[in-house]
C-alpha cells in the first residue's frame, strides 16, 4: 500500500510543479515522437496520482490483492489522465472576445474636457467598450469644455476627430 500512496503523492507533487513552473517542465516531454501534444505533464501527473490513490483505496478496502488494485488504479488513472488532457485541450481552444480598437470609437459620443481650438488639439472623454477613455481631439470648429460631441474618425490610437452634437 505504501507504493500506491507514494505514487499518489508523487503525482500531486509533479502536478504542483507543473502548475508553478507553467510550461517549463513540459520541455521534458518534447521529442517523444507523435506523442508531443498528447502527453502533457498535468495529464501524466493526473494518471500517476489517480493510479496511486485508487490502488491504495482498493487494496485497503478489499481483499482482492495487489494485481486487482493495480488494475483498478490503471483504469482510474487512465480516466483521470484522459479527462485532464481533454480539459486542458478545451482551455487551449477557448477564444476570448476581440480587443476593442480605436475604430470602435467612431459613431460614439463624448464630452470635451479640454477646449478644442479650431486649429489644434483639445481633449475629449469618450467611451470604448463601456470604459471611459481620454483622447486628444481635433475639430473643424472651436469647441468649449463640456460640449457633447460625436466621434467622426480615429486619427491615431490616441486621437480622434469630433463634431458637436446637433440638438
Amino acid at each position: 500500500m505504501e507504493w500506491f500512496l507514494g505514487l499518489g503523492i508523487a503525482g500531486l507533487v509533479v502536478l504542483a510543479l507543473a502548475l508553478v513552473f507553467d510550461g517549463i517542465l513540459d520541455g521534458l516531454l518534447d521529442g517523444l515522437g507523435g506523442l508531443d501534444g498528447v502527453l502533457s505533464l498535468p495529464a501524466i501527473a493526473g494518471f500517476v496520482s489517480m493510479l496511486g490513490f485508487a490502488g491504495a483505496i482498493t487494496l485497503g478496502t478489499t481483499g482482492l490483492g495487489t494485481a486487482f488494485a493495480v488494475g483498478v488504479g490503471v483504469a482510474a488513472g487512465g480516466l483521470a489522465g484522459w479527462l485532464t488532457w481533454r480539459f486542458s485541450q478545451a482551455l487551449m481552444r477557448g477564444r476570448t472576445a476581440v480587443a476593442p480598437r480605436g475604430d470602435d470609437l467612431i459613431g460614439g459620443s463624448g464630452t470635451v474636457v479640454t477646449a478644442i481650438p479650431a486649429d489644434g488639439y483639445g481633449e475629449v472623454l469618450a467611451y470604448l467598450a463601456g470604459q471611459p477613455v481620454k483622447l486628444a481631439a481635433r475639430s473643424t470648429v472651436p469647441l468649449p469644455r463640456g460640449t457633447r460631441v460625436w466621434v467622426e474618425s480615429a486619427l491615431s490610437a490616441t486621437s480622434v476627430a469630433v463634431r458637436p452634437v446637433d440638438h
